[in-house]
């Protein structure tokens, strides 16, 4: 089984919410999820990304692959430097 660490939609018609999920690749995208890893809120003013990066480095270290777009806002947020120095 691969997973991918993608986003998932939650939010309404023109208010995006995302939980942040590590999901098996070959389910949909808002389908069922192994583990909530963050979430996601693209329009708020303060704190857009809230992740937990014990989950997170935990699934990194056990294969997981993150998205395109998981991966620009963990460097975006300066999380991806300190997850990989830590491998």
């Amino acid at each position: 089984m691969a997973v991918k660490i993608r986003l998932q939609r939650i939010g309404t018609k023109k208010k995006p919410f995302y939980r942040i999920i590590a999901v098996d690749e070959r389910d949909k995208r808002d389908g069922k999820f192994i583990d909530q890893l963050g979430r996601y809120q693209p329009i708020v003013d303060g704190e857009q990304l809230v992740i937990d990066e014990q989950k997170l480095s935990h699934w990194l270290g056990q294969g997981a692959q993150p998205s395109h777009t998981i991966m620009q806002l963990l460097k975006k947020k300066g999380i991806w430097q300190k997850v990989k120095s830590a491998k």
